[in-house]
């Protein structure tokens, strides 16, 4: 799988991307901090504490009710401890979700607008887990290290200079422990981090397989192409398994190797302890106050080891997204323009275009439709018919050349604005899960039902309409008992409510009968009436009422001309290949 081509991404870039999710939570983020420092502070309180406890009872001479007074005191830190975590918990777990769903949403628009190039490279599967799969490890990173990564690690900062405030010995134990510690993550993660970048691609790459093979599924069974897809599967799921187990092992090695220092750490810790104490220089309360940190110290670290697995995933993930995120888009908006009402004139200006360099897929296209005119499009496969509809929707960009709608260059127009004007059909219609109401305005709530109605009317539709069991709420979904003929109609209902100024057909009436044919090229042309026209057909029928014709071969214009001229010059393509069976016997 191709890895995205984008530029390098900086730790600014990490902090802006940080910034512009949590800042919006401001509030939320400042009560978390202060609930997280509280539960800190209550947890280096108990201990000292019990110290007070420990050596005040040592003396003989303390009141029952100042001891009392100690132990409920104690209690209450403990009690208090709790409840603060409880809600430390829950608003960074509130932090965490809203921010990393908000993110979700963004990286979602972001790749949906990205060209079409990028989307040739890269799977669904592989985008569907960038976008969720990243992001909820993310989601996870923030509720999870924060309160305790962070949080632990405050803990830690606190228990050193309160243990070097009580002896500066034992304090640099700690301090040398913390710093070798430190070091040794610094080190670990720099190791482990390509390796957990390495196994989420894995994991991309999976993912994107099945939904590819999913989706052709009919055709794998019908060409017996199990074994194939069985096998590749195995290959995939054994190189995730290497690195998912590469991985993994990272973080068992550094687990262990903190548990190794942990144990050193206290031994020593304690046997020092146990030396003050025979000095005369440490009393018991001390001894234990030290052991409790101590206690508290490794506890942390433990905690933090627990996590480390999901700060090298979450690092990982993160440093994906915003590689996603900072990936500009090769179409970018123009400054605005306003386009004319009513049907738009369409100019090529010398129009070059190639996918790869060096193999032109359209050189020197050049051709005017004046608004409302309607052009059919021919051309065997492969001769650049459908990019060049595809360059009109800036899908792509022309490599040499301009094109004009209304009179105004396509780069100067906003994407939206220009799609806006634009209607496509292409002979797959996609239907959604979601009702007949929903399938044809796209969730847009402003078009009415008396608006789908009217389309209905005009395209030839109210037979089917009354088929249906509840009408405009019936639900429909993709391999619905609906023919190819009732899907594209759907579809021209679909532009109809859009009214653009210029449509565009891609082989539209390729794979229906000629029944269907007949009723399809019939709302075709109510369609088109007072809108400007492109259609690729293979069916010469469908092109008896357009204005122009246009053959294209190898990506360059053969015969361009109006139709009524060229049926009678019997010397033209259009007219051989009336006289012929297929395209590919004119062209030959």
């Amino acid at each position: 799988m191709a890895q995205l081509e984008t530029k390098k991404v900086t730790a600014k870039d990490c902090l802006i991307l940080l910034k512009t999710y949590l800042a919006p939570q401001a509030f939320k983020v400042v009560l978390m901090a202060v609930l997280l420092f509280a539960t800190i502070g209550l947890q280096l309180i108990g201990p000292q504490i019990l110290r007070t406890f420990i050596d005040t009872t040592q003396t003989g001479k303390t009141a029952t009710d100042q001891i009392s007074l100690l132990a409920l005191l104690f209690l209450l830190v403990v009690l208090g401890t709790q409840l603060v975590t409880g809600f430390a918990t829950y608003f960074s777990e509130d932090v965490g979700w809203t921010a990393t769903n908000l993110l979700r949403a963004d990286l979602a628009r972001h790749c949906l607008s990205l060209d079409l190039t990028f989307h040739n490279v890269h799977s669904p599967g592989e985008l569907i887990e960038r976008v969720d799969g990243d992001i909820e490890m993310l989601a996870d990173f923030f509720s999870q290290f924060v309160v305790r990564i962070l949080g632990y690690g405050l803990i830690l900062l606190g228990i050193l200079i309160l243990v070097f405030l009580v002896d500066v010995r034992v304090g640099a134990v700690l301090l040398g422990y913390a710093i070798v510690t430190y070091f040794l993550l610094r080190r670990v993660q720099g190791v482990a981090i390509p390796f957990i970048k390495r196994a989420r691609q894995a994991t991309a790459k999976l993912s994107g397989f099945w939904g590819e093979h999913l989706k052709g599924r009919e055709d794998l069974t019908a060409l017996n192409a199990r074994p194939y897809v069985l096998r590749r599967y195995f290959q995939l799921q054994r190189t995730l398994n290497e690195e998912s187990i590469k991985s993994r092992l990272m973080a068992q090695v550094l687990e262990g190797t903190w548990r190794i220092t942990t144990s050193v750490s206290i031994a020593l810790v304690l046997t020092l302890g146990s030396y003050f104490f025979l000095q005369g220089s440490m009393t018991i309360g001390t001894i234990f106050l030290i052991f409790t940190y101590m206690t508290q110290f490794s506890d942390s670290f433990s905690e933090i080891t627990d996590q480390i697995d999901t700060l090298q995933q979450a690092v990982a993930s993160f440093q994906r997204i915003t590689e996603l995120y900072y990936r500009p888009s090769r179409i970018q908006d123009g400054p605005g323009i306003q386009f004319p009402p009513g049907a738009l004139a369409v100019t090529f200006d010398s129009v070059s275009f190639h996918y790869t360099p060096d193999v032109p897929v359209l050189s020197d296209i050049t051709f005017t439709l004046q608004p409302g005119e309607v052009l059919g499009l021919l051309g065997r496969t492969g001769s650049g018919k459908t990019t060049l509809t595809r360059l009109l929707l800036r899908f792509y960009d022309p490599v040499s050349g301009k094109i004009l709608l209304g009179g105004h260059d396509l780069r100067l127009a906003r994407i939206k604005e220009l799609r806006a004007h634009i209607g496509f059909v292409t002979q797959e219609v996609q239907l959604f899960h979601a009702s007949v109401r929903d399938n044809l305005t796209f969730f847009d709530k402003t078009i009415t039902d008396t608006q789908l109605l009217q389309a209905f009317d005009l395209l030839g539709l109210n037979d089917w309409f009354s088929t249906l069991p509840q009408g405009l709420d019936t639900e429909l979904a993709a391999g619905s008992s609906l023919s190819a003929g009732e899907a594209q109609l759907l579809a021209f209902t679909r532009v109809f409510l859009k009214n653009p100024s210029l449509i565009i057909f891609d082989e539209a009436s390729s794979r229906l009968d000629l029944a269907s044919e007949r009723l399809v090229i019939q709302a075709m042309n109510k369609l088109l009436v007072g809108r400007t026209g492109i259609i690729i057909a293979h069916r010469l029928s469908t092109l008896e009422h357009v204005d122009t014709i246009m053959i294209l071969e190898n990506g360059r214009i053969v015969e361009y001309g109006k139709r009524d001229v060229l049926v009678q010059d019997a010397s033209s393509l259009y007219a051989t290949l009336l006289r012929s069976s297929t395209l590919e016997e004119v062209l030959s």
